[in-house]
């Protein structure tokens, strides 16, 4: 067996026990109260490596390959998604855009930091009027003073009010649709930046949600990441956070799945364990299936990650397939489970809720369908018309 496969699954290992031991035990309640989890108990992630483990050494990081972040993910995916969400975030999400596109002026005055623990980075994208239709958004960033003065607002920011520092993608430049989109970091705190009601969502209860909303915010123009033109750049390299979008699905499929292959073999009805049914065989085989197929989709696009960014074809195929397989594990998890599935006390209705946040989260699926068949015939297709 060679290192790297030792290393992958002795992380892997590490990641399971510690989400067990620490962070499974307050899931519940942090739904319940609909709160994130501490900065102690971030600055803990980060103190063990997790926040750092896809990113370069030299900022604090591990510099290891993008699957063994997938594979924490995974871990605590599974018992402590408010917990996964934070190295979710460090290692799939906005930080990822700082690591390949930023100068390294700007890696280094903001990724160590993230790793650490110290400070958290949300991605601001979303907007009332430009949701799946990213490139109608109408935030704008004006040069002025030698900065720039941004405003307009963002709706469905994971971690909105709570992050330290938000990657803006705005209009830069007067140039139509894409070509005046880039990113600004903008920094919490900076006058004129405020925050909208927590949004009160059926699930992702640990993950704060928020408008971020922007009123002649001034920033340095030291802060601007990525220049109007380069908006095919930025999401390019947001098809790491939709690979780390589908391996929060692939966890809650996979825990749905491992709670009822428990439940079924304990539980008895008509005096036989539920297992003895064949019709809860067919079901249980068919939840199998669909788990086994999102994980191998997802290893083949995460795979092309290892060395670069991942093709957005394999991602695409991933995302969709994940996304979905998960609402439905989760709801035939419900079914075998009863009326048990029903109650919160057996954790399964959490991971069905989850589940619908997490297909809606960085591109439904029918948004990856479109883009499925886009990366296939190589071609674009006009929504507008």
């Amino acid at each position: 067996m060679s290192a790297s496969v030792d290393e992958h699954q002795e992380i892997r290992a590490l990641a399971a026990r510690v989400a067990a031991e620490v962070y499974a035990p307050m899931a519940e309640q942090l739904d319940v109260d609909r709160t994130p989890i501490s900065l102690e108990q971030r600055k803990r992630l980060g103190d063990l490596g997790f926040l750092g483990i896809a990113h370069p050494e030299r900022f604090g990081g591990s510099g290891a390959p993008l699957s063994q972040a997938l594979a924490v993910i995974e871990e605590f995916g599974k018992v402590c998604r408010p917990a996964a969400f934070q190295i979710f975030e460090a290692n799939t999400g906005p930080a990822q855009v700082i690591n390949h596109l930023a100068t390294e002026e700007q890696r280094e005055r903001w990724l160590p930091a993230i790793i650490s623990g110290d400070r958290t980075m949300a991605v601001a994208i979303s907007e009332p009027d430009a949701g799946s239709a990213a490139t109608d958004m109408r935030t704008t960033a004006k040069p002025m003073n030698g900065g720039y003065v941004i405003n307009g607002g963002k709706r469905w920011i994971s971690n909105g009010g709570e992050a330290d520092q938000y990657l803006v993608y705005c209009r830069l430049s007067d140039a139509p649709g894409s070509k005046g989109i880039g990113a600004v970091l903008v920094e919490k705190g900076m006058p004129g930046l405020s925050f909208g009601a927590p949004e009160r969502l059926m699930g992702f209860r640990g993950i704060p949600s928020a408008d971020v909303i922007f009123d002649n915010v001034q920033v340095p123009k030291e802060n601007v990441v990525v220049p109007a033109g380069d908006f095919g750049k930025l999401f390019g390299v947001f098809s790491i956070e939709r690979l780390g979008n589908s391996t929060m699905s692939l966890a809650i499929g996979q825990e749905a799945l491992n709670r009822t292959m428990r439940y079924v073999e304990e539980r008895e009805q008509f005096g036989k364990p539920l297992i003895e049914f064949q019709s809860v065989q067919v079901i249980l085989a068919d939840m199998v299936l669909q788990v086994e197929a999102a994980r191998l989709l997802l290893q083949r696009a995460a795979a092309g990650a290892d060395t670069g960014l991942p093709d957005p074809l394999q991602v695409s195929l991933a995302k969709c397939t994940a996304n979905e397989m998960a609402k439905r594990v989760t709801d035939l998890a419900m079914q075998l489970h009863g009326g048990n599935g029903y109650t919160e006390e057996y954790g399964i209705e959490r991971l069905h809720r989850d589940a619908h946040g997490w297909a809606i989260a960085g591109g439904t699926p029918t948004m990856q369908r479109i883009r499925i068949v886009t990366e296939l015939l190589g071609r674009r297709f006009d929504q507008r018309r």
